[in-house]
C-alpha cells in the first residue's frame, strides 16, 4: 500500500513540477520585443522564438500523453487517483496542444511580417 502511495504521490508532484517551469520559457519580455520588432531579422528572431515555444510545447505535451497511457494501462496501480491522474494528463495535453498551435501562429505571422519588411 505504501509502494502504491509513494508511486501515486511521486506522479502528482512530477506533474505540479513540470507546471511550475513554465516561468522559465519567458526569459524576455515578448510584448516588448514584438512591439519594437521592425526589421527582418526583427520578425525572423521572433519566428525563431515562436517555432522554439511550440516545438517545447509538443514535447510536453508527447510526455503526457506517455504518462496518459501508462495511467490508463496501468490504472490499478494508483488506485483512486488514477481518474484524477488522466483528467489532470488530458487537460494538459489540451492546454499543450493549444499553445503550440498560438505559437505556431505567431511564428507563421512574424515569418510573413518578415517577408514583407525591408
Amino acid at each position: 500500500m505504501q509502494i502504491k502511495t509513494f508511486f501515486a504521490a511521486f506522479a502528482v508532484l512530477g506533474l505540479l513540477a513540470s507546471c511550475a517551469q513554465m516561468e522559465r520559457y519567458h526569459p524576455m519580455d515578448m510584448t516588448q520585443a514584438v512591439q519594437s520588432a521592425k526589421t527582418r531579422a526583427d520578425h525572423e528572431a521572433l519566428a525563431r522564438h515562436y517555432e522554439n515555444m511550440a516545438q517545447t510545447m509538443q514535447e510536453k505535451m508527447q510526455k503526457h500523453k506517455k504518462l496518459l497511457e501508462q495511467y490508463e494501462a496501468e490504472s490499478y496501480h494508483y488506485g483512486r487517483e488514477a481518474e484524477d491522474l488522466k483528467a489532470h494528463s488530458h487537460a494538459l495535453i489540451r492546454f499543450y496542444e493549444q499553445a503550440a498551435e498560438a505559437n505556431m501562429n505567431m511564428a507563421a505571422s512574424h515569418r510573413k511580417m518578415a517577408a514583407e519588411a525591408k
